[in-house]
This record gives structure tokens, C-alpha cells and sequence, in this order.
């Protein structure tokens, strides 16, 4: 690539989309596309054929998605399914159709079997049952994962497909309803910290495992993958650490300054027991993470206190 490189960032708007499009200005690109959903439906295949066969771009990067947490894929199972298909499926196939020279098309952990043995390689994909709370979503990411492996077996694509461990940063969204852990624990630490320290209700037992990366290290994943011909077409992005829910919460009530009780409902779900990333087949082409999850909680916290008038909040 060089800055004359015709980049369209689908999901421009959202937590990676938006990071992404900050990384490529501060390196200079200059032919960055950008169209928000009431300018392109990414649902609307012939709206998105249109716009490929018109724009052209050299480069796609495949940030847009119905996201959320375990309350949104167990409320809005259809929508996390066929939504997601239709978008990734248009647009991986106009970038074909149209003869688009490299695409990275971004995913999640999710993709990978509840039980998969840790940490999750790979080739772990498909080779068990799904975790439910988030089945919806990861089928249409692993049929998305399978169609980037086909162009590249059947067509010799230049597409990767970047599976992220559980991000988080400026731009995320906050709202309690759709959001996913981190952020949510963010703004319930915060508003109970605001009502006077009152009492802070989290789902599960706290015991599961998680890894955190931070949106500015999966920004430069997709900068690396796109600067190089990757010899994959999966790869693992995350910091190949984790901890457990409990000890995430304590760090947040930390750095939020929240010194009231925290109450574990234990009847709720606590999803799959442990999400953690090999990620040693990023570190063998040479990448890897560089923010601390402190570090990053906390410059996330700092944010969203400079903008909590105008966070967002994702409605279903």
C-alpha cells in the first residue's frame, strides 16, 4: 500500500472502524471511503454492488457488524444471524466481484467451540459445539471466516480474516443492555460511584476467564495484515493473557473510584468458562499487542468521562 491506496473502511462509525480510519490519517493515507449506514445499507446487495462497481477501492476492511453482549445475542438472535450474513456476505463478495486487490475481514473469539481446548489455536474452528449465549453471531462469523478461506483457495484472494479476543476502548459502546463486559462494568461502576456509591449487580459468578485488547492494538493488527502478504487466511489478535471476571471488576472499581459493594447473581449466565487467544501465529509474522489492560482501562475510563454526554449507546 501507499498513501494513494483507495481504502473503504465499512463500520467506519464503530469502535475498530473508527480507530482504524484514525490509524491510516496519522499514516498518511489520503483516499480513505467512508459511508454511514444511511448512505450505504451494507444489507442492500445491489446498493453495495452499485458502490463498488462506482468507487472501486483498492483495499476493503470489513469492521462492520451487529455487535453485542450475551443479553443482545439472547434477545435478538435472528437479527445477530441474518444481519451479520447479509452485510459480510455483500460485501466480501463485491470486493471480489470487483476485483478488490487485499480485504480483512474482522471477527471475534466467539468463533471458536465453548469447550475448545486453551489456548484456542486456529484449526480449533468447527471442531466442537458453540458457546449459546453468542451462537447467532459467531455462525455468521465463521461462515464469513469460510468464505475469505474459499477466494483465497479458489481465486488466490489476498483476504485475511482477524479474529480479535474481546475489545474495548474510546468509542465503545456503553449502553447496559447491548454492551459487552468491559464497558458495561465502566458505566454501572460509574453511575453507582455518581448515586453515592450504592451497590453494583453483575451477572454470573465471576469465576470465567477472559482476555481484553485494547481497539488501538487491533487497529495496527489490521495496518500489519494490510501491509504484507500474510501466509494465512485466519489469524488470532490478542495479548495471549487473561483474567478472571471478578479480578476485572476489582481493577475497574479501582480506576472508576467506586467504593460501594459489588453483588454476583449467581442465576444469571456466566458464558464460556475461558476465552483465551494463541496468538502465536501473529507473533511468527511479527505482530504484537504493546497496551497493558490497566493502562487501557484506564485511558478508556478517561474518555468516557470527556465524552459522556455524546457516549453511544446501541439500541436493538
Amino acid at each position: 500500500m501507499d498513501n494513494s491506496t483507495k481504502i473503504y473502511i465499512a463500520g467506519h462509525r464503530g469502535m475498530v472502524g473508527s480507530t482504524v480510519k484514525r490509524l491510516f490519517e496519522e499514516k498518511g493515507f489520503n483516499k480513505i471511503i467512508c459511508r454511514t449506514s444511511s448512505e450505504l445499507d451494507l444489507r442492500n446487495q445491489l446498493a453495495v454492488n452499485k458502490f463498488f462497481a462506482t468507487v472501486k477501492p483498492d483495499v476493503v476492511i470489513d469492521a462492520a457488524a451487529r455487535v453485542g453482549g450475551i443479553l443482545a445475542n439472547r434477545d435478538y438472535p435472528w437479527q445477530f444471524l441474518y444481519e451479520n450474513l447479509e452485510i459480510q456476505n455483500n460485501l466480501i463478495s463485491a470486493a471480489h466481484e470487483n476485483d478488490v486487490e487485499k480485504l480483512i475481514f474482522l471477527g471475534s473469539s466467539c468463533i471458536y467451540p465453548k469447550l475448545a481446548e486453551q489456548p484456542l489455536k486456529e484449526d480449533a474452528l468447527l471442531t466442537g459445539p458453540l458457546e449459546p449465549t453468542n451462537q447467532w453471531y459467531a455462525i455468521a462469523k465463521i461462515a464469513g471466516v469460510k468464505m475469505v478461506e474459499a477466494l483465497r483457495n479458489q481465486y488466490n484472494r489476498d483476504y485475511v480474516s482477524l479474529m480479535p479476543t474481546n475489545l474495548y476502548g474510546p468509542n465503545d459502546n456503553f449502553d447496559l443492555e447491548t454492551s459487552h463486559v468491559l464497558p458495561a462494568m465502566i458505566r454501572k461502576f460509574h453511575d453507582a460511584k455518581e448515586a453515592g456509591h450504592t451497590p453494583v449487580p453483575l451477572w454470573g459468578s465471576g469465576s470465567p476467564m477472559r482476555e481484553f485488547l485494547h481497539v488501538d492494538d487491533v487497529a495496527s493488527a489490521v495496518y500489519f495484515a494490510l501491509d504484507r502478504k500474510m501466509n494465512y487466511d485466519l489469524y488470532n489478535v490478542g495479548t495471549g493473557k487473561d483474567i478472571t471476571i471478578k479480578e476485572l471488576a476489582l481493577t475497574i472499581q479501582r480506576i472508576v473510584g467506586h467504593q460501594g459493594e459489588i453483588e454476583w447473581d449467581t442465576t444469571k449466565p456466566d458464558g464460556t468458562p475461558r476465552k483465551l487467544m494463541d496468538v502465536s501465529r501473529m507473533k511468527e509474522e511479527g505482530w504484537e499487542y504493546t497496551i497493558e489492560l490497566e493502562e487501557g482501562i484506564q485511558s478508556t475510563y478517561e474518555w468516557f468521562l470527556e465524552n459522556i454526554e455524546n457516549i453511544k449507546e446501541v439500541k436493538l
